[in-house]
């Protein structure tokens, strides 16, 4: 029997768990590639993280003295 059709046939037969394994392939095979995609970009300067007063203010909406 081909491989193909047994793909075919197990497909067919277990269809919920044909696409569980086709979705962890999936996830199990972008961390692979995209992680050194993302790690050969040149990045310019870190931005640096605003002070807490500002933070706080923001978000209570009071000015920190």
């Amino acid at each position: 029997m081909p491989v193909m059709e047994k793909l075919r046939f197990f497909v067919a037969q277990e269809p919920i768990v044909a696409a569980s394994c086709l979705i962890a392939g999936v996830g199990l095979f972008l961390p692979a590639v995209v992680r050194p995609i993302l790690d050969s970009f040149e990045t310019s300067k870190p931005v640096p993280p605003p002070a807490l007063n500002d933070v706080v203010a923001g978000v209570t909406g009071k000015k920190q003295g």
